[in-house]
């Protein structure tokens, strides 16, 4: 147990470094958004772009993760909306975001810096493969859920339009289009323009995990406990049993892919959630449901990383 905690512990310190940076006032919200606004814009695209650039094309698009870990998260996302639609009798725009917080992971932020301290190098693949799921799956499935639940006049195609703007400003998709180009094309990349993607690459770790303390700082659940709770299960339980499960389907399966999804799936939900969130009138509840996660996922991660060890998935790098 104490080689699982020392892969967790420094995890959760760099978080906790970011939280007692906010608490003790070294550091301002704003200094924080800007440092999330690096990691999000620069480092986090530079690092896919690494990952889709080291290796052949056909060797980072792995069908049989692309298919578990998708299928895994979209059960997860296809049960947690008929769970707040049916049984609890909430909008659609609530049920969407809801569901969105358990069934799309923190990959950037935490999934990464776990998976590349267990896994090495083949995180950043993951990393690219997760990011695809994520970007061009869930999260568009889930903000057209939401905006025909709170804009039912604008129709199907006016949402599809609007949602796809905003996809395309994403930096993620942006890096992940350059990446896949540039792996397409099959040439070396420059010299000097490899060394600034490997120093951006470099910094998307701690910087990331940094910024998640830092945005931790003064969030409140504020009475939300059931909503809050739900989420959390769904996330840090439900997610990584579903795609787990959903490995277990396929015949053959490198325990490798089966030890990087469960990482990734274990993580908490996406630091941008409760942004999601407020732009839906539910900004408190994923803020809350952020925190929770995040702190419950230092346990839950423990957990994984103990369960795959002794279940034989282990993979060192």
């Amino acid at each position: 147990m104490l080689d699982i905690l020392a892969i967790t512990t420094p995890i959760f310190a760099i978080i906790g470094l970011g939280y007692l940076a906010r608490a003790g006032r070294l550091i301002g919200h704003e200094a924080i958004q800007g440092i999330g606004t690096f990691v999000m814009y620069f480092a986090l695209p530079a690092l896919v772009i690494r990952a889709l650039t080291q290796n052949p094309l056909k060797e980072v698009f792995d069908p049989h993760y692309l298919l578990a870990y998708g299928a895994g998260s979209l059960a997860v996302f296809a049960l947690g909306l008929a769970l707040t639609l049916e049984l609890e009798r909430k909008s659609l725009a609530t049920a969407a975001i809801q569901t969105l917080g358990m069934s799309a992971s923190n990959s950037g932020f935490i999934g990464y810096p776990v998976a590349a301290m267990v896994l090495g190098p083949p995180a950043a693949m993951f990393l690219a493969l997760n990011m695809l799921i994520e970007n061009l799956l869930i999260i568009p499935l889930a903000l057209i859920l939401a905006e025909l639940g709170q804009q039912a006049g604008n129709g199907l195609r006016e949402t599809l339009r609007q949602t796809g703007l905003r996809l395309a400003r994403n930096p993620v998709l942006i890096g992940l289009v350059i990446g896949m180009l540039l792996a397409a094309t099959g040439g070396p990349l420059p010299a000097p323009l490899a060394k600034v993607i490997d120093m951006l690459a470099g910094a998307a770790g701690p910087a990331a995990l940094f910024v998640i303390g830092g945005s931790l700082y003064g969030l409140k659940p504020r009475g939300m406990v059931r909503d809050m709770g739900q989420i959390a299960v769904g996330k840090l339980i439900l997610h990584p049993l579903l795609v787990f499960g959903v490995f277990l389907l396929l015949p053959d399966v490198d325990p490798l892919l089966i030890t990087g999804a469960l990482l990734f799936a274990c993580a908490p939900m996406i630091s941008v959630y409760p942004l999601f969130g407020q732009r839906f009138g539910l900004g408190d509840i994923s803020a809350a449901a952020l925190m929770v996660s995040t702190l419950a996922s230092f346990l839950t991660i423990s957990l994984t990383l103990w369960l795959i060890r002794h279940g034989g998935l282990f993979v060192t790098p």
